[in-house]
């Protein structure tokens, strides 16, 4: 059973900058994909950032392109989002999520799900 444990969520003003980070029990990742998914209140949840582990191809969705880099540490096996220029709609919980297989954005194609990290932008 693959393990997810997200950190690095806070508030912050808008502006600011964080990194979340994703660290998994799985230490034999190379043909996984992991994935950011982010749920504000009344929203569903929507798909963030994807990034293969072992050849490092990434995928943003037209929201933080350009402010978020996502990346990971294979030795540390961590995956990371690097969140630039916050804005008060970038509040939610940020959730990681990986899959067996290539990235996709659709939610349902992740079995592995941590526990989510709350993010709060102030205005």
């Amino acid at each position: 059973q693959v393990q997810l444990v997200e950190s690095g969520g806070g508030t912050v003003q808008t502006g600011a900058s964080l990194r979340l980070s994703c660290t998994t029990s799985e230490s034999t990742f190379s043909r996984y994909a992991m994935a950011w998914f982010r749920q504000a209140p009344g929203n569903e949840r929507e798909f963030v950032a994807a990034i293969n582990w072992s050849s490092g191809t990434t995928l943003y969705a037209d929201s933080v392109e350009g402010r978020g880099t996502v990346s990971r540490d294979i030795a540390k096996n961590t995956m990371y989002l690097q969140m630039n220029s916050l804005k008060p709609e970038d509040t939610a919980v940020y959730y990681c999520a990986a899959r067996d297989g290539w990235i996709i954005i659709k939610e349902q194609g992740y079995p592995y799900w941590g526990q989510g990290t709350q993010v709060t932008v102030s205005s």
